[in-house]
């Protein structure tokens, strides 16, 4: 159980201002009864499929035009951009159903060292990454025809069966692979210090005392992170998320079978992503969190809508009782107690 200190204020709930269709009506009401678990996992869902759409999406054109010689097509600026906006939209969309995590790395440092439940956080994993294996099996099917001009490309100039499972290959658009003869050394020490670097910017905007994030910029802020890791390492090999990783390539591997596995950068893709999170969330609190600090403003709001939301549910659908609100009358504060539901 954990214990806020939050300014009581009144909120204006979306059911004051604007009436519901009953059977809308009778669905929320079951919903926080007794499917909150299952929307939960379909936010997780639909923000991996939201970034890996847009991400690997871009991707196609890309890889047609470096095989058609017509590099207009797209670039890594694009795939950059692509991701960063389909991060963005993630968070903007999902977040509030899920709390946006969108990324098993970050699920288990939620689960180490925020209390998330263990239960949950299998959930999430496993929504996270079958968003990203259904997003790419549709981005492969709405693309069959020109996947398959790159094929009948490279078939021509007798260069398929060599680029097939590599970056420049069309299995490579999905999952990811690295070039022929690249030391997995340096792929291993590139994906980490990536990854650990997004994980510091990520516990930032987490960080209620930062005032140079708000809640509303968060989205954005993370998502062109992961823009600059694509522009400038990403021809070194990275991955950055393990549901992007491993829904991709279990999507490659329905579609072109065990040699589409990766060999031992399979490892390194899916996994790495985890521990440099882990150290990221560790040294974060460890370097710049200060409990002394003050709460930002935008945070208050945003922490006091969360359980005012909370209280709201608790009331219209008889929810057992799982946020109290304590006045404090020497401070004119009101004292919050929430437990996480599993």
């Amino acid at each position: 159980m954990t214990t806020h200190q939050l300014p009581r204020r009144d909120f204006v709930h979306l059911a004051d201002i604007q009436s519901r269709p009953s059977l809308y009506t009778l669905w929320e009401r079951r919903r926080h009864r007794q499917a909150h678990w299952l929307v939960e996992c379909l936010a997780e869902f639909m923000g991996v499929f939201f970034y890996v759409y847009a991400g690997v999406g871009a991707t196609v054109p890309f890889l047609l035009g470096s095989v058609a010689g017509a590099p207009a097509l797209g670039s890594i600026f694009t795939i950059g951009v692509a991701y960063a906006l389909g991060i963005a939209l993630a968070l903007i969309v999902c977040s509030s159903t899920s709390g946006g995590h969108f990324n098993p790395a970050v699920t288990i440092a939620f689960t180490l060292f925020k209390k998330f439940p263990p239960a949950k956080a299998l959930r999430y994993i496993v929504a996270q990454v079958l968003g990203a294996y259904i997003a790419c099996l549709l981005i492969y099917v709405q693309n069959k025809n020109v996947i398959g001009e790159i094929e009948l490309v490279l078939e021509a100039k007798g260069t398929l069966d060599a680029v097939l499972f590599t970056p420049s290959g069309p299995a490579g658009i999905f999952a990811l692979y690295v070039a022929p003869g690249t030391k997995l050394r340096y792929v291993f020490l590139n994906e980490f210090v990536c990854d650990f670097l997004i994980g510091i910017v990520i516990w930032s905007c987490l960080d209620p005392t930062n005032f140079s994030v708000s809640p509303v910029a968060a989205p954005w802020v993370i998502g062109f992170t992961y823009a600059i890791i694509v522009w400038g390492y990403s021809p070194a090999g990275v991955a950055t998320n393990a549901a992007r990783d491993v829904g991709s390539r279990l999507m490659a591997l329905t579609i072109w079978g065990l040699k589409a596995g990766g060999g031992p950068y399979a490892a390194i893709a899916a996994l790495t992503n985890i521990p440099a999170t882990l150290a990221a969330a560790v040294f974060y609190e460890l370097v710049f969190t200060d409990s002394s600090r003050v709460i930002t403003p935008s945070h208050v709001d945003f922490i006091a809508g969360h359980h005012a939301h909370a209280e709201h549910s608790e009331n219209a659908h008889g929810l057992p009782k799982m946020t109290s609100f304590t006045n404090s009358s020497d401070e004119g504060k009101a004292q919050v107690h929430t437990v996480e539901k599993v």
